[in-house]
C-alpha cells in the first residue's frame, strides 16, 4: 500500500528515462523542470546540492542524483526502484543495439531522427544554468567562484578530476567568511554501514576471482572478467560518461592490441574498434544515462559465444556499471547530511553550489561548440534558434519537457 502513493512519481521517472537526452548536464535541466518545478519532489536548492554532492563521488552522477530524489521520497526501497526504472530503457536499447548493430543505418539515424536532439539538450542545460544562477549566486565571492569555475571547467572539460577539485576549492573559499551558521534543528540521518561493506566485498571479491580465473585459465571465464572490469569502471570513474567511454576503449579495444598484454592474457576481452565507435555514437543519441554503454560493451564482448552469452553480457554490463554508484551514494549521503550541521560544511555549501552552476555554464558553452554554434565551426542558425527556443520555453512556460523532446524528434523525422 505504501508503494501505491509513489506510482505517479515512478511514472514520471519512467517518462524521464525515455526523454532525458544530453548526458548528465542535460539530464539535470530536465530533472529541474520535472521533479522541481512541475512535481515539487525536491526544492531547487536541494537538487543543486544533490548534484554537487554526486560530483564528489565516482560513478554515474545523473543516476545518483535521481536515486537521491527517490531516497528522499521513500528511503532505500524507493531509491532502488527509481534506479531500476531509470536505467532499464537505456540499458535495454544499448543491449539490443549489440544484436542489431549490423542492420542499423546509423548515419541516417543521426542525420534525421536525432538531428535536433543535441541543440535541444544544450537548451535544457542553458535553462538549468540560468535557474541555478538565481539560486546560488548571492554576493561577490560566489560570482567570482562562478566565473573561475566556468573558465576552468571549459578549458579542462575532459579532465575528470577538475570537478571534485573545483568543488572542494569553492567550499574552502566560502569558509574564509565567518558569517552564516547552520540551523541546529536538523535531525541526523542513520548511517547504514552494510552499503559500503557490500561495495568493498564485491570490489575485492571480483578482483581476486577475476585474477584467479585469468591465471588458471578457467573455462568460460569471460563473464567473470567482464564483471570485474565493468564494476571497477563504475567504482573509480569521475567525470561521467565522457570519461567512462575512453577508459572502456582503452580496456576493451587498445589493450588487446598490445603484444605484451596478449602474452600475459591471451584470452583478454576485446571489442572491434569500429563496433565500439558505433556504440559510443549511438549512446549519445538515445535517452538515459551514458553509462548504459556498458550494456552494449557487455553484449559485444561475448557476441562470439552465442546469443545466450551475449544476453548474459548485456545483463552483467548493466548491473556491474551501476551497482557501485548506488551503493556509494546511499552510504555517503547520510554522512553528508549529518556533516551539514557543522559550520565548516554549512559554509562550504554556498561555494559548492556556485561551482556547480559554473560547471553547468561551462558545459553549455562546450556543448554549443560541439553542435556547431561557437568556435571556428560553421554557425548553424537552426541550431542557435533551437537552443534559444528550448531555453525560453522552459523558463517562461509550463510546457512539459517530454513534449519538447517529442517535438524535436518529430521535426527531425519530418524535415
Amino acid at each position: 500500500m505504501v508503494l501505491i502513493r509513489h506510482i505517479p512519481f515512478l511514472r514520471s521517472v519512467f517518462l524521464h528515462s525515455l526523454t532525458a537526452f544530453g548526458g548528465p548536464q542535460g539530464h539535470f535541466g530536465m530533472m529541474l523542470k520535472t521533479f522541481t518545478e512541475k512535481r515539487r519532489d525536491v526544492t531547487k536548492e536541494e537538487l543543486i546540492e544533490y548534484n554537487a554532492f554526486c560530483q564528489l563521488l565516482p560513478g554515474a552522477s545523473s543516476t545518483q542524483v535521481l536515486t537521491l530524489i527517490g531516497y528522499k521520497r521513500g528511503g532505500v526501497p524507493l531509491a532502488v526502484l527509481t534506479l531500476l526504472i531509470w536505467i532499464l530503457p537505456a540499458c535495454f536499447l544499448m543491449g539490443a543495439f549489440s544484436f542489431l548493430l549490423e542492420y542499423i543505418d546509423q548515419e541516417a539515424l543521426h542525420k534525421n531522427v536525432f538531428r535536433f536532439i543535441p541543440p535541444m539538450a544544450v537548451g535544457f542545460l542553458l535553462f538549468a544554468a540560468v535557474r541555478g544562477l538565481r539560486i546560488a549566486i548571492h554576493n561577490t565571492i560566489t560570482f567570482v567562484i562562478l566565473v573561475v569555475s566556468t573558465i576552468a571547467t571549459y578549458l579542462l572539460f575532459r579532465t575528470p578530476w577538475i570537478f571534485p577539485i573545483l568543488i572542494l576549492t569553492g567550499g574552502f573559499v566560502t569558509n574564509l567568511s565567518d558569517k552564516r551558521i547552520p540551523e541546529r534543528d536538523q535531525r541526523p540521518r542513520k548511517i547504514k554501514w552494510w552499503n559500503i561493506w557490500l561495495f568493498a566485498i564485491i570490489f575485492i571479491g571480483a578482483g581476486v576471482t577475476s585474477e584467479l580465473a585469468r591465471k588458471h585459465n578457467w573455462p568460460n571465464r569471460r563473464p567473470i572478467n567482464l564483471f570485474e572490469n565493468t564494476y571497477r569502471f563504475g567504482s573509480l570513474v569521475f567525470g561521467g560518461g565522457q570519461v567512462l567511454i575512453p577508459i572502456m576503449y582503452e580496456q576493451f579495444v587498445a589493450r588487446p592490441q598490445s603484444q605484451k598484454v596478449l602474452q600475459r592474457n591471451p584470452n583478454i576481452i576485446r571489442i572491434p574498434k569500429e563496433d565500439f565507435y558505433n556504440g559510443a555514437g549511438i549512446v549519445r543519441a538515445i535517452p538515459g544515462p551514458v553509462f548504459s554503454i556498458a550494456s552494449f560493451a557487455g553484449g559485444m564482448a561475448m557476441k562470439d559465444m552465442g546469443w545466450p552469452y551475449q544476453v548474459l553480457g548485456c545483463i552483467i554490463g548493466s548491473i556491474a556499471i551501476f551497482l557501485p554508484s548506488a551503493l556509494m551514494v546511499l552510504f555517503f549521503f547520510p554522512i553528508w547530511h549529518n556533516l551539514k550541521k557543522y559550520v565548516v560544511v554549512y559554509r562550504a555549501i554556498e561555494g559548492i553550489n556556485a561551482v556547480v552552476v559554473g560547471i553547468m555554464f561551462a558545459a553549455t558553452f562546450y556543448m554549443m561548440k560541439d553542435v556547431s554554434l561557437m568556435g571556428f565551426a560553421t554557425v548553424n542558425i537552426v541550431n542557435i534558434l533551437l537552443v534559444a527556443s528550448t531555453a525560453i520555453l522552459l523558463l517562461f512556460t509550463r510546457l512539459p519537457a517530454p513534449l519538447i523532446v517529442a517535438a524535436c524528434l518529430l521535426a527531425g523525422w519530418l524535415f
